[in-house]
C-alpha cells in the first residue's frame, strides 16, 4: 500500500540520511519514478525531504526533522517477538539489551497491538539448535565481534578438520553468522571469500590495519556465496536405499540434510526406497547405525564402502584376545 510505503521512506532517511533514489526503489521493489512521486506526496503532507542530483545525490530529510511515528502493523508487532532465537544473543552477550529493547518497542506500539505481542512472545519460542547435537564447543566471540564492529583485519589461529595443528591466516571479515546454532565467521582471505567456524578458532587478534573488503560485497552476498559451495559442492555421490518402514521416520529425522528428494511411500511395502547425496563415498558409513535396517541399493562403490567397514570391524574384534582363565 502507499501509505506503508511512504511510511517506509520516512523511516529509511531518518535511519539512513541520504540515501539515493534507485537504492529506495531497489528495498521497496517500485521504479525510481515512483520513489519520486512518494517524495512529492511527503512534502506535500509537510515532511521536510528533498532530493539532490548528481554523482553524489540522493534523497534527504532536513537535518534535525524526527518523527516518533513508530508505523508498527499488528503483524510487524508481533513479528519482533520471535525475532529472537535461542542462544544467539546470549553468544555476542547482548541478551540484556535485547530483553530492554523489546519492553521500549512494547511501550512504543499502539495500544491496540500491544495485547497480541505480548501473546506472540509466550507462545512462539525459536531454539535454533539441533536435536541431540551433545555439548557445544565453547566459543569466544568477543575478539571476531569486535573486529567485525570496528571493520578491523584479524589474525587467526585457526584448526581446519583433520588438521591436528591451528594454521595462522590474516582475513578481511564481512560479519558473523548463526546457522543452527554454530557460529560462523565470514571473511574474505587474499581477495577471496572463506568460512570459518567460530569454535575452531584457537585464537584471534585484531590488527590496526583497516579492512580490506570487496567494494560492493556485504555480508549477506559473501555468505550467499559460502553457502551454496557447501550445499552445491560439485563430486556428489547418490546413494539409493530401502529402509524398513519400522526404522523409516528415525531414518529420515537423522538424514533430512542428506535426502536428495522424500521417499515413494505406497503405505503397504515392508520397505520404502530412499534416495540421498552425500559429498563423498565415506559417508555412506553412517548407515551402519540402522544395522540391517537399510540396505544400499546402488552405487556399487558405496556398497563396497561399507563391506569394507563391516569387515574391518569384523577384523578388530576377531584380533582381541579371549579373556584368560
Amino acid at each position: 500500500m502507499k501509505s506503508d510505503r511512504l511510511l517506509s521512506i520516512l523511516l529509511l532517511l531518518q535511519t539512513r540520511g541520504r540515501v539515493p533514489a534507485r537504492e529506495l526503489a531497489d528495498r521497496l521493489e517500485v521504479s525510481v519514478r515512483t520513489i519520486y512521486r512518494d517524495i512529492e506526496a511527503l512534502s506535500a503532507s509537510g515532511v521536510p525531504v528533498y532530493a539532490e542530483r548528481g554523482r553524489h545525490g540522493g534523497i534527504e530529510l532536513l537535518a534535525g526533522f524526527r518523527t516518533d511515528v513508530t508505523g508498527l502493523t499488528a503483524d510487524e508487532s508481533r513479528a519482533l517477538f520471535i525475532l529472537a532465537a535461542q542462544g544467539a544473543h546470549a553468544a555476542l552477550g547482548l541478551d540484556a539489551a535485547l530483553g530492554s529493547a523489546l519492553r521500549k518497542v512494547m511501550a512504543a506500539l499502539p495500544a491496540p497491538h500491544r495485547p497480541a505481542a505480548e501473546v506472540t512472545s509466550r507462545r512462539i519460542l525459536v531454539d535454533a539448535t539441533r536435536w541431540k547435537g551433545g555439548p557445544s564447543p565453547a566459543v569466544d566471540l568477543d575478539t571476531l565481534q569486535d573486529a567485525v564492529f570496528a571493520d578491523r583485519r584479524l589474525r587467526l589461529r585457526y584448526r581446519h578438520s583433520g588438521d591436528r595443528e591451528p594454521r595462522t591466516y590474516t582475513v578481511d571479515p564481512y560479519g558473523l553468522v548463526s546457522k543452527a546454532g554454530v557460529w560462523y565467521l565470514v571473511a574474505d582471505r587474499r581477495a577471496r571469500p572463506q568460512l570459518f567456524r567460530a569454535d575452531r578458532v584457537h585464537s584471534a587478534k585484531a590488527l590496526d590495519d583497516p579492512v580490506r573488503r570487496r567494494p560492493g560485497v556485504e555480508l549477506s552476498d559473501a555468505w550467499e556465496v559460502l553457502r551454496r559451495q557447501v550445499e552445491e559442492r560439485p563430486g556428489g555421490l547418490d546413494v539409493t536405499v530401502r529402509v524398513r518402514r519400522d526404522r523409516l521416520d528415525m531414518f529420515l529425522r537423522l538424514n533430512a540434510s542428506a535426502l536428495a528428494e522424500l521417499p515413494e511411500d505406497d503405505g503397504e511395502s515392508p520397505w520404502v526406497t530412499a534416495r540421498l547425496s552425500y559429498g563423498f563415498v565415506s559417508e555412506v558409513r553412517q548407515l551402519l547405525a540402522f544395522s540391517d535396517r537399510v540396505e544400499v541399493l546402488s552405487p556399487p562403490e558405496a556398497r563396497a564402502e561399507l563391506r569394507a567397514a563391516v569387515a574391518s570391524v569384523t577384523d578388530l574384534y576377531q584380533r582381541v584376545s579371549a579373556p584368560s582363565e
